[in-house]
C-alpha cells in the first residue's frame, strides 16, 4: 500500500516536484501502517472513503491526546486527500481536514444531540429492529461510558463485568490510542450496566467482545459493508451525527453531575465557579482519555 502510493504520487506529479512527493510520501505511510494495524492490506476491498473517514478521526483522537498537532493532522488528512486521487484518478475521497482534525481549541456552543436520551433510546430500537444488533451496542456504550467507537467494539466485556460487579467501576484500556496504559475509571451506575448488560446479548458467540472470531475489527467497523458503517443512516435519522457525538453527551452530563450546572455549551454560558468547573474538566479529561485538559472546550464548551 505504501509503495504504490508512493508510485502514484510520482506519476501524478509527473515525475517532477520531488520535495511535495517525498512528504507526501512520508504521510502516506503514516495512513499506511495504521490501515495494516487495522487489518486492512487491500484497498480495493474496502470503502476507500470510510477507510479515510476513519482514519481522519484517528487523527483527530491524536489531536485531542495531545499527541499531535492540529496542522500536523490536517497535513496527513490533506496527504490522504491526495494519494487516493493519485491511486484512483477521481476525487472520491475529498475530506475536509479543518473539519476533520479541527482548529485548535474548537469551543462547542451547542449541546450534542446523543444528550437527548430518547434519540438514543430511538436509534437503538431501530438498529436492533434492522438487525444492527453491535451497531447499537456500540452507541450504547459510547454513550454511557464515554468511550471512542473503536474501545467499544473491542472492550473486553467480561473484564467490565467482573470489575463492575466487584468495584462498581470499569478501567478503559482496550482499543485505547496509542496503547494508552494509564488508569481510566469510569463509574457503573444504572445506566452503564444496562449498556453493559446489551453489549454482552449482542456479542457473537465465542467473544470476548463485539467483534466475532472470524472477524477483524475493519470487518465490523471499517469495510464497505460493516456494520457500523451500514447504521450511520440510521444514526442521523435520529439526528445524531456519529458515535463521537455521544463522548460529548457524555462529558456534558457528567460535567452536571459534578458541578450541579449545565455545560457551557448547554446553558450557552459557564455558571459553576472557576473552581468547580476546573475540578469538572480535570475529572472528565481522565474518564476521556485526553492527555490535556483545554480540549474539553470541545466537548462542554468554554471555561470561560
Amino acid at each position: 500500500m505504501a509503495h504504490a502510493g508512493k508510485q502514484a504520487l510520482r506519476d501524478y506529479y509527473g515525475q517532477g516536484h520531488h520535495g511535495t512527493v517525498a512528504t507526501h510520501t512520508d504521510r502516506w505511510e503514516k495512513f499506511a501502517d495504521w490501515a495494516r494495524e487495522q487489518g486492512v492490506r487491500d484497498l480495493a476491498k474496502v470503502d476507500n472513503l470510510e477507510l479515510a473517514t476513519a482514519y481522519a478521526e484517528h487523527v483527530r483522537d491524536q489531536v485531542e491526546a495531545g499527541d499531535i498537532a492540529v496542522s500536523t493532522a490536517q497535513n496527513r488528512i490533506s496527504t490522504v486527500n491526495t494519494t487516493f486521487a493519485a491511486l484512483r484518478g477521481d476525487r472520491y475521497v475529498q475530506l475536509s481536514p479543518r473539519s476533520h482534525a479541527g482548529p485548535r481549541n474548537n469551543i462547542r456552543t451547542v449541546a450534542p444531540a446523543a444528550l437527548d436520551e430518547s434519540r438514543i433510546k430511538a436509534a437503538t430500537e431501530t438498529l436492533s429492529d434492522a438487525g444492527l444488533n453491535r451497531a447499537a451496542a456500540v452507541l450504547e456504550l459510547a454513550r454511557a461510558f464515554g468511550i471512542r467507537r473503536e474501545e467499544a467494539v473491542k472492550v473486553d466485556l467480561d473484564r467490565w463485568s467482573r470489575e463492575a460487579n466487584r468495584h462498581g467501576s470499569v478501567n478503559v484500556i482496550d482499543g485505547t490510542k496509542g496503547g494508552r496504559s494509564a488508569d481510566r475509571f469510569i463509574t457503573v451506575g444504572d445506566a452503564q450496566r444496562q449498556a453493559l448488560a446489551n453489549a454482552l446479548a449482542a456479542r457473537p458467540a465465542g467473544s470476548r467482545n463485539l467483534i466475532a472470531p472470524h472477524e477483524r475489527y475493519v470487518d465490523i467497523a471499517i469495510s464497505r459493508n460493516s456494520e457500523l458503517n451500514q447504521a450511520r443512516a440510521v444514526l442521523k435519522q435520529h439526528g445524531l451525527p456519529g458515535y463521537h457525538d455521544s463522548r460529548a453527551a457524555y462529558a456534558c452530563q457528567r460535567y452536571e453531575q459534578i458541578t450541579g450546572h449545565p455545560a457551557p455549551a448547554v446553558a450557552g454560558e459557564r455558571l459553576a465557579t472557576k473552581a468547580d468547573d476546573l475540578k469538572a474538566r480535570l475529572t472528565i479529561s481522565k474518564e476521556l482519555g485526553h492527555g490535556r485538559v483545554d480540549i474539553l472546550v470541545s466537548y462542554i464548551g468554554s471555561s470561560r
